[in-house]
């Protein structure tokens, strides 16, 4: 199984084992899938296959090396090295900016871009907002893989023709509707109304079966 057939409930769990596995006295040199469960309260044939998926190393009884096992975790979240950037520096777009936990999945973001600044802003936690104008050449420099879109939906379109142009084939886009694309280039769509609404519908569900 490669990285495209996990699920995404196993892609969420990765980040709790590479935290447990952190957090285990250096001395310790394997550690078994049944102490992972037990530890995390999951249960054990899940994480079994969950590590299956990402490492070869484990050995019936013995577990897996504590050091590879980390390693191919760490190894298995960075899809490809380079950052990411946010076009787009409404209210939205700086909380993201400013959200430090995305490099536990492999992903740091590096800047914000705006048209509507001249000059660069640097916020406290040492992130910047930079002129769109600047975003060719800086993701050229800094080798940017991902573009992340929280602009207007008028703008979306626009915002990704320039992402493209820059050389980014992977998008994480927040604006409403549907973008027109090259073949070659990857978009996740961000709907967090209909979210909130899988929400309501859950909640809805679980009184009724309560009732």
């Amino acid at each position: 199984m490669n990285k495209r057939e996990i699920s995404k409930s196993a892609l969420g769990r990765i980040p709790l084992y590479i935290s447990y596995i952190e957090s285990m006295p250096q001395e310790v040199e394997t550690v078994s899938a049944a102490k992972i469960s037990r530890d995390l309260g999951l249960g054990e044939v899940q994480v079994r296959k969950d590590l299956a998926v990402i490492c070869k190393n484990g050995r019936p009884k013995i577990g897996y090396n504590r050091k590879v096992l980390e390693s191919s975790l760490k190894d298995f979240m960075t899809v490809e090295n380079g950052g990411a950037v946010i076009v787009g520096a409404g209210k939205m777009g700086r909380a993201l900016l400013e959200y430090g936990g995305f490099e536990t999945y492999g992903t740091k973001i590096l800047a914000a871009f705006e048209k509507n600044i001249e000059h660069p802003v640097n916020l406290p936690s040492g992130k910047r907002i930079l002129p769109i104008g600047c975003i060719n050449e800086f993701c050229a420099e800094n080798d940017v893989k991902i573009g992340i879109i929280t602009t207007p939906p008028e703008s979306a379109q626009s915002v990704l023709n320039l992402l493209c142009e820059c050389g980014i084939k992977l998008i994480w886009c927040f604006a409403p509707g549907r973008l027109y694309k090259p073949a070659d280039v990857v978009i996740q769509y961000e709907n967090l109304a209909l979210s909130l609404a899988h929400l309501k519908l859950q909640n809805r569900s679980i009184n009724e079966t309560e009732d």
